[in-house]
């Protein structure tokens, strides 16, 4: 079944499947070693997970068979990285939570219904505190020019960017940033042409999901003469669990070098 509230998992899980990498690294941070049994093939972090758990498939290519020799007693999803149809299909089997994160605090919801749904509410809380510390020092930093116009691209051939509506929207706008394509939703695909009309002065090449290189930088200077161009690590843009820790530092980082 898909669990509507916490309270709907009336025990304490101790075979935990989660199908987000994000979470995994998450559930790793809250101290659940023994209790995660199954992960996805993009779980990289942390490594020795990556290494020694059992994978269950893609995100979006779940196997069902290596689900069921887990005998999972929770498993954990999240409603953009998962496929609607493979997550329904395991609710006729197994508990499922299911996630949905639009922004930070969505984020800090998550992290919450997590700490409840596995018995670490306490680490969970702690989690919490430190990463609104961390945002709380980006926002009192943030650049005290007028926001650049920035285009955040994950995807070439075609150019892809992210909207209004997304996760790295938010994380761009505490940065300081202006999404030129906040009014388009989820991950449109747009052309140099898109970018030259918005008044583009800031593009930002995420390592994830396409690998945006050096090269890549140079080939879009080149179109966009007027335009910065800088790769950034994707990870710190996009993980929405314990990365989040991590973030500040780095839009810190970038924040500064940049202006």
């Amino acid at each position: 079944m898909i669990l509507q509230k916490t309270s709907d998992l009336n025990y304490i899980p101790k075979r935990i499947i989660s199908l987000v990498p994000s979470q995994t690294e998450l559930l790793h941070y809250l101290g659940l070693e023994p209790e995660t049994v199954g992960i996805t093939k993009f779980c990289v972090h942390p490594h020795v997970w990556f290494r020694t758990k059992t994978r269950v498939g893609g995100t979006k290519a779940i196997n069902i068979n290596s689900i069921n020799e887990l005998k999972p007693d929770l498993i954990i999803a999240n409603k953009e990285e998962n496929v609607k149809e493979q997550i329904e299909l395991l609710t006729k089997d197994y508990s499922v939570w299911v996630t949905d994160v639009n922004d930070l605090d969505d984020a800090l919801n998550m992290i919450t219904e997590i700490g409840e749904l596995t018995d670490k509410k306490s680490q969970a809380n702690s989690l919490i505190e430190k990463i609104n510390k961390g945002f709380e020092e980006i926002r009192q930093l943030k650049t005290q020019n007028s926001k650049p116009k920035t285009a955040y691209l994950i995807w070439r051939n075609p150019y892809m960017t992210i909207g209004g509506d997304t996760f790295i929207n938010d994380m761009i706008s505490r940065c300081g940033f202006e999404n030129v394509f906040a009014n388009r939703k989820r991950y449109p695909e747009i052309n140099i042409e898109d970018l030259q009309i918005a008044n583009c002065q800031l593009i930002l090449l995420s390592s994830e999901p396409y690998p945006f290189k050096q090269k890549h930088i140079e080939e879009l200077s080149g179109q966009l003469p007027n335009c910065k161009v800088v790769l950034v690590d994707g990870e710190m843009f996009s993980w929405y669990g314990s990365r989040l820790l991590l973030a500040p530092d780095y839009f810190k980082t970038l924040i500064s070098r940049l202006f």
